[in-house]
């Protein structure tokens, strides 16, 4: 049992649901290297068969060490990993807010490390995860590609973990645009399928390309005292950024914070969205970083 840690909190709680397993977790801190590295050297470091990767924020469920040996007995040879179900608890009483629902997404998500166990010769196969994903972001799902990529199946199990919501701060969806550097990685690694491959949501990138560009328009057409001139993105600007408001704001609950939060989160998200993808693309889409990623 592998878990990469930030939380002593988390890992604690995690010790104890496990029980009797306790003895066989190995526990790496994560911080200032990242999940990624953080279970490769917990993987490295183990000899059994098969290594199951958790995070520190998440609870298994009472009977869920019997139910992993069930998921994993018998499976063929051809099944390289089996991943667990993740249930993320969100209140009965209101709407989930924008952040609940994010989090809330990955009950969806395909071959999620907060649950996933895989053998371990085929991780000394393909060489664990890669480490230039320095956050607990799409390390997963490159993972996941690699292996099927070599022949293998994946599979879900029976077994299930109980991810709770944790605390954020009204910025956090701004924080999360870094996610879009390491999407272009994804794209230089695994070509324009990717997502459909990984079972990724299309996101809104391009929506966001689009408002930053309207954006950018108005404001250097204003800044050049062309006032008629800047009219027009002016308004495809205010459209884009009042739409993607209100798809945020329509499934969740109409109080005033989270309203507010909204509509000053959609204003900023667009340009930093933009931002994190031209770093993607500085980053690992020139051509001397793609023959390094093709080699």
């Amino acid at each position: 049992m592998v878990v990469p840690t930030t939380r002593p909190e988390g890992l604690a709680r995690l010790r104890e649901a496990l029980g009797d397993l306790d003895g066989r977790i190995i526990a790496v801190d994560g911080r200032g290297i990242g999940p990624a590295a953080a279970r490769n050297i917990g993987w490295r470091a183990s000899t059994a068969d098969w290594v199951c990767f958790l995070d520190d924020d998440v609870v298994p469920e009472p009977r869920w060490v019997d139910r992993l040996r069930g998921d994993l007995e018998g499976l063929p040879q051809d099944v390289a990993g089996c991943q667990g179900q993740i249930v993320v608890p969100v209140p009965m009483d209101r709407l989930p807010t924008d952040w609940e629902r994010n989090v809330r997404g990955l009950e969806d998500a395909a071959w999620a490390t907060a649950d996933m166990a895989y053998r371990r010769d085929v991780l000394d196969w393909v060489g664990g995860f890669d480490e230039r994903f320095r956050r607990a972001y799409r390390e997963d799902a490159d993972l996941a590609l690699r292996v099927m990529a070599r022949g293998f199946r994946l599979v879900r199990g029976e077994r299930a973990v109980l991810h709770p919501v944790g605390p954020a701060g009204p910025w956090v969806s701004v924080a999360k645009q870094r996610g879009n550097a390491d999407d272009v990685l994804m794209l230089a690694r695994h070509g324009r399928a990717w997502r459909a491959r990984a079972a990724a949501p299309a996101g809104a990138l391009r929506r966001h390309l689009a408002t930053t560009a309207a954006g950018a328009l108005a404001v250097a057409a204003l800044g050049a005292g062309r006032t008629r001139l800047a009219a027009g993105p002016a308004a495809a600007w205010l459209a884009l950024t009042a739409g993607f408001a209100a798809r945020r704001i329509g499934p969740g609950p109409a109080d005033r914070r989270e309203v507010g939060t909204m509509l000053a989160t959609s204003v900023a998200i667009p340009p930093v969205a933009t931002g994190w993808w031209l770093v993607g693309q500085w980053r690992w889409r020139r051509p001397r970083v793609r023959r390094r990623l093709d080699g």
